[in-house]
């Protein structure tokens, strides 16, 4: 809006702001520094040169950005408002409150809401005296609540509002209008809104010469697109580049005594002067516009007057705005020229209209130039020609037109024009036109699926709501609602019973409605989708059946029950039960008589349907016969049964079997898996006990009662076949058989044993023993010499003969001559060794057929058998000592002969003792505290190697003896740490592997530590030179090492002094490192890694270096990443560097 006179301003001052502004230079100082970036980024409108598009974007009361505009237009639109808020009308001064509710019942929280006034003004942050915004939440309907209460209204709260509700992609928005109308008691109020209230049209009183650019330097920049709009500046942004050019320093200049003033101004077509002085007249001068040099001609005129040299621009006009400089040798000096359109006015205002809605309506205005830059507002709000606007501005040269195509009940309001030197209003009133009805809805009757179609047609072509027994009905994929100029339509494509109601059309703006009613009718119709095959239901006997059918048809169809001949009341144990929707067939309880064939009739005014359901009714089958048990094991059994003579009308799945102990009550499930088969066999049953099994027989229904107990069996097994069946002997007319007993004989016990024979190529077995032997031993005699038997034996016990154990080859009835063989156990291949006084058992055996003959001989003679005794038997012979002594020792011969055929085996007997006392034991030499002994063995070692000697000393005061040295091998020996002074004797004691001897033999003569004795004379050595440079005395060695894991590098070194040791990785010095650990020790240098990575790897070395000189060894050290299962699953894969390398590369 254009800034009111002076006088307007002073009356304005007393009255408090309106909430959209408080005042008119707070108003503009909100729009901010945006408002100027954005000034001349919306594209020009039809008709209108560019300098109007910039000047259209500053008067847009409380308007956003362009984009913001455009943002909001294409946002998503959704219905939230379940309540809008309504246009009302307030009297000056008095209260009014406008409610929007949104319901939460989708929404998981509260939704943004905003009020604004106009098109963008924010109503939030003018909150305060007379605007009060708020808001509440019902939990039990889950609504929120939204209120704008204005307060003590004022005439310039008029205009329109708009509510806007968003929720994450969601948006809604509805705009509703302030009417203020003027109290007759209260005073009139006097605003900016006053200069409308002429119809005649108002020009602008005249003002003194300003210069724009004085009041744009000293202005906010918040007020630059307004001070442009108003001073008629085209090019708004060349000229704050400018002004931001002019406030820079500007630097004193030598040439010009006086320069240029930072701007000029001059309205279009006057004649403007440009003066500078010179400090000296003799510089040349030259001129210049936006760097073109300017040459004298009619429209530039150049004056000298002294130093002062002067620039006339005659009849200016758009292209003289621009820059000028003037140069003086080196320096120039430069100024802004402004040149400012004349203001336009309004010629011809605007006219009061009245008119209908939906007609066009046009209001128009005529200014004193062509393509001027023209300002629309409704109620103080600027209208904008925007795409999707529903007002349309046309401009034809000097006349400018605000279209309406169709108007609307909202359109109401003041208009008002705006130019720089001018404005004028008018007022549309748009009302509606009288409704006539020209074809009314009529009533129908349709059958179910049909389409229901109700058409009426008003004589206005306005928008409609179409109710449904009193309820909005809404568009939908099954209702579609048509609106073609002044016919509706309302399309159901498959009527349902639901769709019969009453219906009824309300025009949009009229109070009136135009009803009909609809009849919707159906056939009867059984639905039986739910049935099995046939129609049947299965019930179990006993059970309780409820059977419900589904039926349709309009109006309710009659249902009758029957069985055959005979028609179901609603009472009994078998029963029909209607409802409006289905029929109920019940059956308290089923009975195996209750199957059969059921028929249901549906019968209504529109036809009849009729369905044949049948009923079966099943139970649990009959008890199978008591079952048989054809064969018995260890711990098992064989089982057969029939199945049972009525299945329950169910097919038989299965059987269940139990069993239990003659003599118990309990019995046991055997399969909790359903047994397919009539046989059965039992398992893990205990051996001599008798049992009794029974069986159930199992279908859909359930399990049957247990069949009669089988007849009682007691589980018994043979034993296993005998073992290790082998020829014990053979005679010209015998076989003789032996074995071990079965390896399994279980609870019957083992009664015997039978043994059969048959001869070579005949299939007859022959038994040998009629009678059972208890005995694992037999004699086949009465046999055939020469003949060939096969043999084979039975255990046997209560539960019948075993499998029989087979010899495995024929045997001939023959004596067989076999050769002698001693078997000579191992540990007297060796050196038999006993001490005196222990017992000698030795055991030989051997082989040999017949009669085989043994003898012995001690170290070639014959063995006193009274000394040492000697048993033989047909395998073996026993040599025995009761108490060996040493006299027993010597080499013993066995021979065993068989017939001409002998073998011969040697058996060394030691028998070993204590062994004697060593021989004369010598004092050789005393000398400080040493004696130095010597002796001789033992003449008698004990039959055993003399092992070591025992040495003692004893004082010869106390004859105490103490042991000095224990197992000492050698014949001489030296006593070191005696006691000057004192006197000793020695004695020693032979040793060998049964202990001491058991006597000791003494020295004849004691050993004095004399006080007094020589000196001892220490020899004189040179001392030793160890020094010694480093030397490395095991090298560094190449290393793979594992990421992850700690990996060492160790290498030895020697060296005199002591040399210092360093570590280094690619030649650099490792230190304090925590990843590294360094150790030395006794020459071992170690260097530790902790979990190294791969770019742990490269060349380490281990440098030494002392006094004498240095030395240093070095390494690689790779390492390796492990990826299991990258190969093969499992397996280590490793990775180094660019390298692959397996596990067994390693």
């Amino acid at each position: 809006m254009p800034e009111p006179t002076k006088k307007d301003e002073t009356e304005t001052e007393s009255a408090p702001p309106p909430p959209e502004q408080k005042t008119s230079q707070e108003g503009e100082t909100g729009k901010g520094k945006d408002e100027d970036d954005t000034s001349g980024s919306t594209p020009p409108a039809d008709g209108m040169s560019k300098p109007a598009e910039r000047k259209d974007s500053v008067w847009s009361i409380g308007e956003g950005a362009p984009e913001e505009t455009e943002k909001r237009d294409d946002a998503q639109r959704s219905t939230l408002f379940i309540e809008k808020p309504q246009s009302g009308s307030v009297s000056v001064g008095g209260n009014i409150t406008f409610i929007a509710k949104v319901e939460a019942k989708d929404l998981l929280r509260k939704p943004n809401v905003k009020w604004f006034k106009g098109k963008w003004m924010d109503l939030a942050s003018k909150a305060g005296k007379h605007l009060q915004l708020k808001e509440s939440f019902e939990r039990h309907t889950k609504i929120h609540t939204f209120e704008m209460h204005i307060i003590q209204a004022k005439e310039n709260y008029a205009g329109n509002y708009r509510c806007e509700v968003s929720y994450k992609d969601k948006f809604d928005s509805c705009s509703f209008d302030l009417e203020v109308t003027e109290s007759s008691q209260a005073a009139p109020s006097i605003d900016i809104r006053s200069a409308f209230k002429r119809r005649e049209v108002k020009q602008q009183e005249e003002e003194p010469e300003v210069d724009v650019w004085e009041l744009l330097k000293n202005a906010n920049p918040s007020e630059y697109e307004k001070i442009a709009f108003q001073y008629g500046i085209t090019d708004l942004r060349g000229m704050l580049k400018r002004l931001k050019r002019m406030r820079r320093e500007v630097k004193k200049s030598a040439a010009f005594a006086k320069g240029l003033d930072p701007a000029y101004q001059v309205d279009k077509g006057g004649k403007v002067r440009f003066m500078v002085e010179l400090a000296d007249p003799t510089v040349e001068l030259k001129w210049y516009k936006n760097g073109q040099e300017i040459r004298p001609s009619a429209k530039y005129i150049f004056e000298h007057k002294g130093n002062q040299r002067i620039l006339f621009i005659n009849n200016c006009s758009m292209t003289d705005d621009a820059r000028y400089y003037v140069t003086a040798g080196d320096e120039k000096c430069s100024t802004e020229l402004f040149v400012r359109d004349p203001p336009i006015l309004v010629t011809k205002g605007l006219e009061d209209t009245s008119t209908y809605v939906g007609e066009r309506v046009e209001l128009s205005c005529e200014v004193s130039e062509d393509d001027a830059n023209v300002k629309w507002f409704k109620n103080g709000v600027e209208l904008t020609n925007e795409p999707k606007s529903r007002y349309r501005i046309k401009v034809e040269g000097k006349k400018h037109t605000l279209i309406i195509e169709e108007a609307a009940k909202n359109d109401s309001a003041t208009y008002s024009v705006m130019t720089t030197g001018g404005q004028s209003e008018a007022k549309l009133s748009v009302d509606l036109r009288p409704l006539k009805i020209q074809l009314a809805l009529e009533d129908q009757t349709v059958r179910l699926g049909q389409e229901i179609h109700l058409k009426c047609e008003i004589s206005e072509n306005v928008e409609g709501k179409w109710y449904k027994n009193g309820q909005l009905v809404e568009a939908s994929d099954r209702v579609k609602l048509y609106h073609k100029g002044r016919i509706h339509r309302f399309v159901i494509a498959s009527a349902a019973v639901d769709d019969e109601a009453e219906y009824m059309f309300v025009p949009d703006a009229y109070n009136i409605n135009i009803p009909c009613k609809v009849h919707v009718v159906d056939p009867p119709k059984l639905h039986l989708d739910g049935l099995g095959e046939g129609n049947t239901v299965t019930v179990v006997a006993g059970s309780k059946l409820r059977l419900e059918i589904p039926i349709t048809g309009e109006p309710t169809p009659k249902v009758m029950w029957s069985k055959g001949d005979k028609w179901l009341t609603d009472s009994g144990r078998i029963r029909a039960e209607t409802y409006s929707d289905s029929s109920c067939l019940v059956i308290d309880t089923a009975e195996r008589e209750d199957s059969g064939p059921f028929r249901i009739t549906l019968k209504n005014e529109a036809g009849e349907d009729t369905a044949l359901i049948n009923i079966k009714v099943v139970d649990v089958p009959d008890p199978p016969q008591a079952p048989n048990v054809t064969e018995v094991g260890e711990d098992w059994c064989v089982m057969t049964w029939e199945p049972p003579a009525n299945d329950g009308g169910s097919p038989i799945l299965g059987y269940f079997i139990e069993r239990k102990k003659k003599q118990s009550s309990r019995w046991m499930r055997l399969n909790f898996e359903l047994c397919k088969e009539t046989t059965f066999e039992p398992k893990k049953m205990i051996e001599g006990v008798a049992y009794e099994v029974r069986v159930f027989a199992v279908n859909a229904i359930g399990i049957s009662k247990p069949s009669m107990p089988s007849k009682s069996f007691v589980p018994l097994a043979v034993t296993s076949p005998p073992t290790l069946l082998a020829v014990d002997g053979v005679t010209d007319t015998s076989v003789t058989m032996k074995w071990r007993p079965p390896d399994h004989i279980g609870a019957a016990g083992l009664d015997g044993y039978v043994v059969e024979y048959c001869f070579e190529g005949t299939d007859e077995w022959i038994v040998a023993n009629p009678e059972l032997t208890d005995k694992t031993k037999f004699t086949i005699n009465d046999l055939p010499t020469g003949s060939k038997i096969l043999v084979r034996v039975k255990a046997v016990n209560a539960a019948g003969e075993s499998e029989p154990r087979y010899h495995p080859q024929p045997i001939l009835v023959k004596e067989v001559i076999e050769p002698p063989k001693i078997r000579l156990p191992r540990h007297l291949k060796q050196t038999y060794t006993r001490r005196v006084g222990e017992t000698v058992n030795l055991v030989i055996p051997f082989q040999g057929r017949p009669r085989a003959k043994v003898s012995w001989q001690k170290n070639g003679s014959p063995i006193d058998k009274n000394d040492i005794n000697i048993r033989n038997t047909e395998n073996d012979t026993i040599i025995f000592i009761r108490k060996a002594e040493r006299s027993h020792s010597g080499e013993y011969d066995m021979k065993v002969e068989v017939e001409n055929l002998e073998d011969k085996a040697t058996i060394d007997i030691q028998i070993v003792d204590r062994p004697g006392p060593p021989e004369v034991v010598t004092i050789e030499d005393v000398w400080g505290e040493n004696v130095n002994l010597s002796w001789k063995p033992p003449k008698d070692d004990g039959n055993a190697a003399i092992t070591g000697y025992t040495i003692q000393k004893a004082d010869k005061k106390s004859m105490e003896w103490f042991t000095v040295m224990e197992h000492y091998h050698r014949t001489s020996a030296t006593i070191n740490e005696l006691i000057i002074g004192n006197e000793y004797y020695f004695r020693i004691f032979a040793e060998n592997m049964c202990g001491l001897s058991e006597d000791a033999t003494m020295t004849k003569e004691s050993a004095l530590i004399a006080k007094d004795g020589k000196v001892y004379k220490y020899p004189v050595y040179d001392d030793f030179d160890f020094s010694e440079r480093p030397l490395f005395t095991q090298p560094l060695v190449n290393t793979f090492a594992v990421a992850g894991y700690n990996a060492t590098l160790n290498c030895s070194v020697r060296g005199n002094p002591k040399p210092k040791i360093t570590w280094l990785k690619n030649k650099v010095v490792i230190m304090n490192d925590p990843k590294y650990r360094m150790f030395s020790n006794q020459g071992v240098c170690t260097l530790e890694i902790r979990k190294p990575s791969p770019y742990d790897g490269g060349t380490y070395s281990c440098r030494a270096v002392n006094e004498l000189g240095e030395a240093e060894v070095d390494c690689k050290l790779e390492v390796k990443v492990i990826y299991h299962g990258v190969i093969n699953p499992g397996e280590p894969f490793f990775l180094a560097g660019n390298n692959q390398l397996h596990s067994k590369d390693f």
